[in-house]
């Protein structure tokens, strides 16, 4: 019941960005990245107008951050030196930064961005106009596949967010509203995982809970990304749910479409199309087979049966410490790749470690049909990491 990275993880991590960084004339990688720097140190922080700068040379890490970080950065033993500044914009982030490459003696950088995301309205100078810069993507690459004990802090989500789904349905009926249903099963599942995980559990969220679950109803399925209508449930109903929980960072997906009484002939022969188009792409997941592939195969099954213009996304997305990260199982991806520089036939493969959300979904003018699972690329197959019951029959739910 693994439930944070082993230390000697990050260590593995910084070897192989310092190995990275061999193959090249600068100095030290740096990032900006709020996911990269919690990748390579395991210091999380919301990234805000506030600039976050992480440093490494082959011996050395040191980090850039607000004033209002120090404390929490300050006991990681990852890290050898704290610089910080003010505030935004009263203090300069990028001279604070520059100031703490050059006591690390850095001239040149291989950096993720020149300069830090103008998010909540951020607006610095370039990290070029201090150094010369470089652009790299070393820690995304490095995400697509990930560790045996990555995936199994996945396999722990999936296992607390199933509990929280499996609280959904039960508090599901007719009249109640799906922001309470929500917020009960969430509260349910989270006190189950808090208790079951006492001291082992890391606190990293704010205002969801360790575990959560809800859903979409009605007209709002046939938008894949639909939002929770002002409505109380009604016999008849469609649902398509998510559920997830978040272990030391880490994310499971689990979607499923339910009906709130039994569905009419034709919402039952969508949801068959739709778990048959899930079927025909997890059988085609493996290692070495091209991530392209896997979506051609379920658009020809769509092709096939006149319903590929109810299709309005991909098949489905790696998933980690992001909700979506690189590969997408899209029919493009190969042709993606070959367009970028620096990547290789293998860049356009699942390999061993690759964790995908397996989701193709049909939307009509009146509902959609999607379900999600999770699932790991191994040696030899794949691993089922999500594992809520897939058939019409255990989606139905009894209306009394």
């Amino acid at each position: 019941m693994p439930t944070r990275v082993p230390d000697a993880e990050f260590q593995d991590r910084l070897d192989a960005a310092r190995g990275r960084l061999a193959e090249t004339g600068a100095d030290a990688g740096v990032w900006f990245g709020a996911t990269s720097i919690e990748y390579l140190t395991g210091f999380d922080h919301v990234q805000t107008e506030r600039p976050v700068v992480l440093a490494v040379t082959d011996d050395r890490v040191a980090v850039t951050v607000p004033r209002l970080e120090v404390e929490r950065v300050e006991p990681n033993p990852r890290i050898d030196a704290v610089h910080h500044y003010f505030d935004y914009p009263g203090g300069k982030p990028l001279e604070a930064a520059a100031e703490m490459l050059s006591d690390l003696g850095v001239e040149s950088v291989a950096a993720d961005a020149d300069g830090a995301p103008g998010v909540m309205g951020y607006e610095g100078p370039k990290l070029s106009a201090f150094v010369d810069v470089e652009t790299q993507n070393w820690v995304q690459r490095m995400r697509w596949a990930k560790s045996d004990a990555e995936v199994e802090l996945i396999r722990e989500s999936a296992r607390w967010g199933n509990l929280a789904h499996r609280y959904l349905a039960d508090f599901t009926e007719v009249g109640e509203h799906p922001a309470t249903v929500s917020q009960r099963a969430s509260l349910e599942a989270s006190r189950a995982m808090l208790d079951a995980l006492g001291d082992q559990y890391v606190p990293r969220t704010r205002g969801d809970g360790p575990a959560h679950a809800g859903f979409i109803t009605g007209e709002q399925t046939a938008l894949p990304h639909g939002h929770t209508a002002n409505r109380r449930l009604q016999e008849g109903d469609v649902l398509v749910t998510g559920a997830s929980a978040e272990v030391d960072g880490y994310h499971s997906e689990l979607e499923r479409t339910m009906f709130l009484g039994e569905p009419t002939d034709e919402q039952a022969h969508y949801f068959e199309l739709m778990l048959e188009a899930q079927t025909i792409a997890i059988d085609a997941l493996g290692p070495g087979v091209e991530v392209s592939y896997v979506d051609e195969q379920v658009w020809d099954f769509f092709e096939e049966q006149g319903v590929a213009d109810l299709a309005q996304h991909h098949v489905g997305h790696n998933i980690g410490l992001g909700i979506h990260e690189p590969p997408y199982i899209d029919r493009g991806w190969t042709d993606h790749c070959e367009d970028r520089p620096g990547r290789d036939d293998a860049d356009a493969e699942m390999e061993p470690g690759h964790v995908y959300t397996i989701e193709p979904g049909i939307y009509t003018d009146e509902y959609g049909y999607r379900h999600s699972d999770t699932i790991a690329i191994t040696e030899d197959g794949v691993d089922w990491l999500t594992y809520f019951p897939r058939d019409l029959e255990s989606n139905v739910i009894s209306v009394e």
